[in-house]
């Protein structure tokens, strides 16, 4: 048997042709095991015979990735079969040796002592030091052929299998458990900690969201009880719709915030899930109950104030209620509704549904009272969208220029801003069509009140640059929580 000869052919194979996924079961991984495999025969005292036999059986049992991870044990014997009668293995010895491969395939079932040398040799690394990086080129290779997806998942898998494995030899049970349990404990650990830190996340998220909330329903409740409703004002939306009925009707204001809205929460439920429900009905009930308590009480007669002030509350308490993932109005959760229904964008619907507010309370109450409604409407909706999307209102920025390195360099060592590289072309002009250049069109993103910065650093590096900004509603990751920039 020419196993020198073997070796070489196989490991040249293994090295170059693998695909480029296969970063755990490699030409390195054979080495191992048979190195392991080695020593765990010397220890078990196995003959020489038996040693070939089994070398030969660790530098095949993983061939089978060559061509595909599903069934790999089954290909390897294949590959035996084919390849080792060249280097004058028998028939016996080869159905040996095959016997010995299929005994790692999971769960492990040797049928002899060889076989029980080469499951441990295979699954070695389990009790090693080196357990954590390996660990995670074989999360690679599983992720890549769909068989896990996340981390989280990886680690119980890992737990699950740790738990439950056993070495079949003595040498491999006394050198390698305590190793073995150690590392699960620290996975165990790991995940437990990792769980908890998340809790506190969530826990620490509901506080923030319940405080925005609290007290945006404050701030609205006084911003109708002390502005709006003791002079007759009204202003778009379910809180417009319930102070004119309660005006024209004579019924309570907070049981007609609360009923209006109730189908609409129903609504929410479906269109936007049950957390956001829940906390848009605590939202109402809360503001229901506190229009309930609070005295009426006129804080000022003037008109202007009224409709620009009491607009600015409503739409601050509004706002903070957003931010809190809830609504107090349910207008925007009917227009989401209706979308589905007709061809008419959100922004269309909830204009036209405060259309028919305003001229209700026009034809009811006077022209002036429906222009005063439309200006308080206006107050409350730049507030909110202020509270909302704050003062760090974010703005993504392109950035092309031939000077593009010298740029890239200065916004992120001097600003310390981050920046995504997209590959591009730049020329095209009228009369020289046919000169262009390849360029480095830059991206990044930063607050408003930075922008006048940013254009000040492009300016040293090139005056010429092309810049242009536009608003972007919600960004998060990257380095947006310590730089406000992508």
């Amino acid at each position: 048997m020419q196993f020198e000869q073997a070796y070489f052919f196989i490991m040249e194979k293994l090295e170059n042709d693998l695909p480029s996924y296969i970063r755990y079961h490699n030409a390195q991984h054979t080495k191992d095991v048979m190195a392991a495999a080695e020593y765990l025969g010397q220890q078990e005292g196995i003959t020489d015979q038996e040693m070939l036999l089994l070398k030969t059986a660790a530098l095949f049992h993983d061939t089978g990735f060559l061509q595909k991870m599903s069934g790999h044990e089954e290909i390897s014997c294949e590959l035996a079969r084919k390849h080792l009668p060249h280097f004058e293995y028998g028939e016996v010895e080869i159905d040996r040796i095959c016997d010995i491969i299929m005994a790692t395939k999971l769960p492990q079932t040797p049928t002899n002592k060889l076989g029980e040398i080469l499951c441990d040799a295979d699954l070695s690394y389990l009790g090693e030091e080196d357990y954590i990086r390996q660990s995670q080129h074989l999360f690679h290779e599983l992720r890549h052929n769909s068989i896990i997806d996340t981390q989280e998942a990886w680690v119980l898998m890992q737990i699950d299998f740790l738990t439950k494995h056993r070495y079949f030899t003595d040498t491999a049970r006394r050198e390698r458990d305590a190793a073995k349990a150690t590392i699960v404990k620290k996975i165990s650990f790991g995940s437990s900690k990792k769980k908890q830190n998340i809790r506190a996340i969530h826990k620490q998220e509901m506080l923030v969201d319940s405080l925005f909330i609290f007290f945006g329903v404050i701030i609205t409740a006084i911003a109708i009880k002390l502005f709006l409703v003791p002079n007759k004002f009204f202003e778009g939306g379910v809180v417009g719709i319930s102070l004119l009925l309660s005006e024209v009707f004579h019924i309570k204001l907070t049981y007609l915030l609360f009923f209006i809205n109730l189908p609409l929460i129903v609504f929410s439920y479906f269109i936007a899930g049950f957390q956001f429900a829940f906390k848009t009905f605590i939202s109402i009930l809360l503001l229901s109950l506190a229009i309930l308590l609070l005295p009426d009480f006129a804080y000022t007669n003037d008109k202007l104030l009224i409709s620009i002030f009491g607009g600015v509350f409503v739409g601050i308490g509004m706002g903070l209620v957003m931010r809190g993932g809830a609504a107090l109005d349910g207008i925007e959760v009917l227009a989401l509704y209706t979308l589905k229904k007709t061809s008419f964008t959100i922004t269309e619907i909830i204009m036209g549904i405060n259309i028919l507010i305003f001229c209700f309370a026009g034809l009811e109450f006077g022209l002036e009272t429906c222009l005063y409604a439309v200006l308080t409407y206006l107050a409350a909706i730049q507030s909110m969208n202020y509270v909302v999307e704050g003062i760090q209102e974010f703005t993504g920025v392109t950035i092309i220029s031939g000077k593009s390195e010298e740029i890239k360099y200065q916004l992120v060592n001097k600003l310390g801003r981050g920046v995504t590289i997209y590959k591009g072309e730049r020329g095209f002009l009228p009369g020289h069509f046919e000169v262009s250049s390849e360029v480095d069109i830059i991206f990044t993103i930063i607050t408003r009140m930075e922008l006048r910065q940013l254009k000040k650093v492009v300016a040293e590096e090139d005056p010429h640059a092309f810049i242009y900004a536009s608003t972007i509603k919600e960004a998060s990751g990257g380095v947006l929580s310590r730089k406000a920039m992508h």
